[in-house]
């Protein structure tokens, strides 16, 4: 029916809508976390920026060793998986306080 570059393309871009619509859940609850203050707005605050710094070394390694494997796409899909993944832990920690 399709054939496999128009499906892999069709599933990177729901993949990537996915991922923007759960990021944006993300900023509104640490935005909402720190209108709202409290103890642990500075180490919230801390955890995003050191979270956002190894999420994209992790990623960074992730291409680099698709490049080096000879994948055209550098491993698109798995970094997109990779990023879903944080961001998904972080909408249910944020969802639990």
């Amino acid at each position: 029916m399709f054939n496999n570059s128009v499906f892999s393309f069709a599933t990177m871009a729901f993949q990537s809508t996915l991922l923007a619509i759960e990021s944006q859940q993300v900023i509104a609850m640490r935005l909402t976390k720190f209108a709202l203050g409290g103890d642990d707005v500075q180490q919230e605050a801390e955890l995003m920026v050191n979270e956002k710094m190894h999420s994209l070394m992790e990623a960074g390694h992730m291409m680099m060793a698709a490049a080096l494997g000879g994948k055209s796409d550098l491993g698109a899909d798995k970094v997109m998986a990779h990023y879903r993944t944080k961001v998904s832990a972080n909408v249910r920690r944020l969802s639990a306080a």
